[in-house]
C-alpha cells in the first residue's frame, strides 16, 4: 500500500471529528467487530446488489434473529459494501455462527441468498477487530441510528514502533478531549483477516455539512497542544505511522438488519412505508 501524504493529525481533524453530537449518548461500541466487504463487479452496484442483500434481511428477519448488522455502500474508492457486525466478545460470535449453522431454514435461506449475490461480486473478504478505549473519544455506539454517514480512516502502524504510535494516538485522543467537546470517534484494532498493525477509526455524520464544518474544530485542537505540542505529534507519526487512507460510505437502509430499537428511532429512514399504488384513471364511457 502506498502511503497517504496526509499525517495522523491532517487525517483526524478532517475526518474524525463529527459535529453536533449527542452529549448525552456516552455508550462505548462492544468489544468485538466484524467486517465483511464486498467488492462489486462493474455495472453491479445499486438496485441489482440491494436486491440480493434483502434476500439476507429477509431471511434473518423471519427467522427473529438477535444479532443484527449494519450494511452501507461506498462513496469513495472502490465500489463496495460493508457489513458490520458487533460482538460483546468472541465467545458472543461463535455462539452466533454456531447457532445459525444449526438452524436450517435460516441456513438454507443464506446458502441461496449467497448464491445468487455472487453473481454480482468481484471478491469478498472479512476482518475481524477489537475496541481500542484508550486511543478512542466519547463513541456514542446507539446514536449511530441517527447517522447517515460512516467516515472509515486506516492507518498501518510500522513494526517494532507500537510505542510511539500509542503515544501519538493517545496525545491526540486526549488533546480532542480537552478542547473540542463535541469530538467523538471509536477506534478497532485488526486481530483477524489483515495486517496486525492496522487501526480503523469510525465516525458516524449525520450529513456531509459536518465534513464541511470540522476545519474549524481542527483549528481549535491545533491551538491546544501549541507549537509544541504539534512539532511532537509529527514527530511521533513520522516514527510509527507506515500508510493510511480514508474512505466515505452511506448506510444503505435496504440491506441493513437493524433492530427494532433503531427503527423506531428513525422510521422514515430504516423502514420506509411503501409507497401507495398509483390509482387508476376512470375508464370513459363509450359515447353513445
Amino acid at each position: 500500500m502506498k502511503k497517504c501524504g496526509r499525517s495522523l493529525l491532517g487525517l483526524l481533524i478532517l475526518f474524525l471529528v463529527p459535529l453536533l453530537a449527542s452529549a448525552q449518548e456516552k455508550t462505548p461500541p462492544p468489544k468485538v467487530l466484524v467486517i465483511m466487504r464486498e467488492y462489486l463487479k462493474p455495472g453491479k452496484a445499486g438496485f441489482a446488489h440491494e436486491k440480493t442483500e434483502s434476500a439476507f434481511v429477509q431471511a434473518f428477519s423471519r427467522a427473529k434473529w438477535p444479532t443484527n448488522y449494519l450494511g452501507m455502500t461506498s462513496l469513495s474508492g472502490k465500489s463496495r459494501a460493508l457489513f458490520l457486525t458487533f460482538y460483546d466478545s468472541f465467545d458472543a460470535w461463535d455462539k452466533d455462527t454456531a447457532a445459525v449453522a444449526k438452524n436450517a431454514a435460516l441456513s438454507a435461506a443464506i446458502d441461496r441468498a449467497t448464491v445468487a449475490d455472487g453473481e454480482l461480486l468481484d471478491s469478498l473478504d472479512q476482518g475481524v477487530f477489537v475496541y481500542e478505549d484508550e486511543f478512542s473519544v466519547r463513541p456514542k455506539y446507539a446514536d449511530v441510528a441517527h447517522r447517515r454517514l460512516m467516515e472509515i480512516v486506516v492507518f498501518h502502524v510500522r513494526p517494532g514502533h507500537f510505542a510511539e504510535w500509542s503515544e501519538l494516538a493517545k496525545m491526540v485522543a486526549v488533546g480532542y478531549e480537552k478542547s473540542v467537546p463535541d469530538a467523538h470517534w471509536a477506534c478497532f484494532h485488526s486481530i483477524y483477516g489483515g495486517s496486525d498493525g492496522a487501526y480503523i477509526f469510525l465516525t458516524a455524520l449525520k450529513s456531509g455539512s459536518e465534513i464541511d464544518a470540522n476545519a474549524q474544530q481542527g483549528k481549535q485542537f491545533e491551538a491546544a497542544m501549541g507549537e509544541d505540542g504539534l512539532k511532537k505529534l509529527s514527530q511521533l507519526e513520522a516514527a510509527s505511522v507506515e500508510s493510511s487512507e480514508s474512505q466515505l460510505f452511506s448506510f444503505n437502509p435496504k440491506m441493513s438488519y437493524v433492530s427494532d430499537e433503531w427503527i423506531k428511532a428513525e422510521p422514515d429512514f430504516w423502514k420506509p412505508k411503501a409507497a401507495a399504488p398509483a390509482a387508476k384513471p376512470a375508464t370513459e364511457k363509450p359515447t353513445q
